[in-house]
């Protein structure tokens, strides 16, 4: 199943091959592998490329994948360079020669960034909710003691008179700004790039529109070379994540 060196006439070093391998890490993409590769075997049956009944078999062996993976249960091998190779492979191994299929039309450019955009969107959901979940704890300590007196500091010295509620509040308006970084940073990621292909598209009569809605995307991508080498969704979500980590830590001091 490796990606490359298929024209080296040795194999691949020991210690190149660790250094290569991704799995470790980017197994945590193997939710959104399986739900884009799922999508993507619906599509190619919509558009007449497979049968229908191909595409049910494919949808069923990678929800058995997945279900492999949140048990426990899926066992890696050497040659899983990384999570796309790993779900590939062990498609092959439950539905034989027809996993092959899977990838008609689909490069592993679009079907990587798509894998990340998806996480991207499910992380940002995951921090929203624990940050307004946050955000309400603090409200409620807020209105307990909304009007009791307590000092304010500039610069490390006693300053006016504040309140409690006052105070807390100053916290709550950041994550307010935080929250709204985050759905800017989903907004960002739900753009779906797949169907680009590896630059230039496919010639497959693919539904785009289609699957961003089965994928939960926005909205598609307008130019494939752009769409397989865009990652600036990630610096939205990485900034997001530092502010809301400086705010925190600011709290946390307090």
């Amino acid at each position: 199943m490796k990606l490359w060196g298929g024209r080296m006439s040795k194999p691949t070093d020991q210690l190149v091959q660790q250094l290569n391998a991704s799995f470790p890490f980017d197994v945590r993409l193997h939710r959104e592998d399986i739900l884009g590769s799922q999508a993507w075997a619906r599509a190619l049956a919509k558009a007449g490329v497979i049968g229908k009944e191909e595409a049910k078999i494919l949808v069923n062996g990678l929800e058995t994948i997945l279900q492999e993976f949140q048990s426990g249960e899926f066992e890696e091998v050497e040659s899983d360079e990384d999570i796309h190779t790993a779900v590939e492979r062990r498609l092959t191994e439950i539905v034989g020669p027809l996993a092959g299929k899977l990838h008609t039309g689909r490069s592993r450019n679009d079907q990587v960034t798509t894998d990340f955009r998806l996480w991207t969107m499910w992380a940002a959901e995951q921090l929203d909710q624990a940050t307004d979940d946050l955000c309400r704890a603090m409200l409620e300590n807020a209105a307990r003691d909304l009007s009791t007196p307590m000092p304010g500091y500039t610069h490390l010295q006693h300053a006016q008179a504040v309140t409690w509620g006052h105070w807390m509040l100053s916290h709550v308006w950041a994550l307010i700004r935080d929250r709204e970084r985050l759905a800017q940073a989903h907004a960002s990621a739900a753009v779906l790039p797949l169907g680009s292909g590896a630059l230039a598209g496919t010639s497959f009569p693919i539904d785009r529109a289609g699957l961003a809605k089965d994928l939960g995307f926005g909205k598609i991508t307008q130019n494939s070379i752009d769409a397989i080498s865009d990652r600036d969704f990630t610096l939205d979500f990485l900034y997001s994540c530092s502010m809301m980590g400086m705010h925190l830590s600011r709290l946390a001091k307090s």
